[in-house]
């Protein structure tokens, strides 16, 4: 399988072991691996791994905020290449949900026991990795806020939105797209604190698609008593990131600072000495 380890800088080399949990191999980054810190679920996007933007888990660590990343299913240090294609994302996230409370559980496990705070614990990612996260959210869980990136929580109008230009999604039965869709079970969503940042050229995942999504959950937030303000979405006109989706090009930096910050708030970590 392939080591992209060699990834890290040194300075989050450091702070960084690589164990699997619960048989999903992930990268855990931990401010000190002695007191209990706030920690943050991370999924990637498809054809990439766990390893990919090192700066991000750099970030959280400096703030005192542990890193859990996971490889999706068929990528990274599980590697299997048919499922990087846009026709299995919905399998991959399948999988994924299936995979996540495992997960949880297993952070709890000897070898980690004790280096985390299960009551500041919150779940993120990007593209697919994104769309795990947004279903997951859909059903009772543990999690104190969420942020995610260039995905949309509106499967149906992602696999067939209006498109004037940019790749046309891949197909999916729209019986399948419906059994995985979280617009169409906000009802049991729990308002937590959302952080969403998007490209509003997105090629990929239409920001019109997920501005709706976004829209559709503070409506929620309002409906059940809960403040809309809790739900954020924070877009760039372009970015020169590559198809506008891909690590927010010359506004990266800036995306991982928002993000940063929206983790610091809500999981309060402790001053790194």
């Amino acid at each position: 399988m392939p080591d992209f380890s060699s990834m890290l800088p040194s300075a989050l080399a450091a702070k960084t072991q690589f164990v699997t949990l619960a048989g999903v191999p992930a990268l855990v980054a931990h401010p000190d691996w002695e007191k209990p810190a706030p920690a943050v679920i991370w999924m990637h996007g498809r054809t990439v791994h766990k390893e990919l933007d090192p700066g991000r888990y750099l970030r959280w660590v400096r703030a005192g905020i542990a890193a859990v990343a996971l490889d999706l299913p068929g990528h990274g240090a599980r590697a299997h290449p048919p499922l990087h294609g846009p026709e299995h994302t919905l399998d991959v996230v399948e999988r994924m949900l299936s995979e996540l409370d495992k997960v949880i559980e297993a952070i709890g496990q000897v070898t980690l026991r004790g280096r985390f705070d299960p009551q500041r614990l919150a779940i993120g990612g990007m593209s697919a990795g994104g769309m795990v996260a947004l279903r997951r959210l859909c059903d009772p869980h543990p999690f104190a806020c969420a942020a995610v990136e260039a995905t949309c929580g509106d499967f149906a109008a992602l696999y067939a939105p209006p498109r004037s230009g940019g790749s046309a999604p891949a197909s999916h039965p729209p019986e399948r797209v419906a059994s995985l869709d979280p617009s169409r079970r906000l009802e049991t969503w729990r308002p937590i604190p959302i952080l969403a940042l998007h490209s509003e050229a997105d090629q990929w995942v239409p920001f019109q698609a997920q501005r709706a999504f976004i829209d559709r959950l503070q409506n929620h937030y309002a409906a059940i008593g809960a403040d809309p303000s809790l739900v954020r979405l924070h877009a760039w006109p372009e970015t020169g990131a590559p198809f506008e989706h891909a690590g927010f090009g010359r506004f990266g930096p800036e995306a991982k600072d928002i993000q940063t910050a929206f983790f610091v708030r809500h999981l309060r970590p402790e001053e790194p000495q």
